[in-house]
C-alpha cells in the first residue's frame, strides 16, 4: 500500500505559538500514523518570501509580494491536487479564510477533509453545525469529518487509512 499524502491547511504558520504547535504536536502525530504531510508553509522557498518580505514598505514591496503571492498560491493548488486528503486546522472564532478556500478546493476535487478543531471557543451559524455550516458541508461533502481532539484525529486519520 501506498503512504497516503496529506495537504495540511490551517492558519498555524502565522503565529509563533501555532508554529511551535504545529511542528512539535501536530506533525509528529500525524507522521506517526505513516501520513506524508504537505505542508505549505514549506512549499515556497524562503528566499522567494523574503524577498518581498526585506523590502522597505512602499510600491516595489506591494508588487513583489503580488508577485509571491501568485507562486504562494499556485504551489498550494498544486499540492492540494497530489495530496489524498486534507487535515484541515479549524481553530479561532472564525475558519481561516485561507482554510476555508483550500477546503472548497478540495472539495471540489473530490478530496476528503478532516477538521481538526481543538478550539473550544463557538464557531458557527447555529446548533446544527460545529464551524461555518458552508466549511462544514465541505468536509461532510467527501466523506471527511471534524474532530476535536488529537486523539480523535488520530482516530480519524487511522480509519481513513484502513479505508484505502
Amino acid at each position: 500500500m501506498r503512504k497516503q499524502i496529506a495537504y495540511l491547511a490551517g492558519p498555524l504558520g502565522f503565529s509563533e505559538v501555532g508554529k511551535k504547535f504545529c511542528d512539535e504536536t501536530l506533525k509528529p502525530a500525524i507522521a506517526k500514523i505513516g501520513i506524508k504531510i504537505l505542508d505549505p508553509w514549506e512549499l515556497t522557498s524562503t528566499e522567494l518570501i523574503n524577498s518581498a518580505q526585506n523590502l522597505p514598505y512602499g510600491q516595489e514591496r506591494k508588487d513583489k509580494w503580488s508577485s509571491v503571492n501568485y507562486v504562494i498560491g499556485k504551489n498550494n493548488a498544486e499540492a492540494i491536487k497530489k495530496c489524498d486528503l486534507i487535515i484541515a486546522v479549524l481553530d479561532g472564532p472564525d475558519v481561516d479564510s485561507g482554510t476555508a478556500a483550500e477546503i472548497g478546493y478540495g472539495s471540489a476535487l473530490g478530496k476528503p477533509t478532516i477538521g481538526y478543531r481543538g478550539d473550544y471557543r463557538l464557531s458557527k451559524e447555529n446548533d446544527g453545525g460545529t464551524v461555518n455550516l458552508q466549511v462544514e458541508y465541505f468536509i461532510h461533502q467527501n466523506g471527511g469529518e471534524i474532530v476535536t481532539s488529537l486523539s480523535s484525529l488520530e482516530v480519524a486519520l487511522y480509519k481513513y487509512i484502513k479505508k484505502k
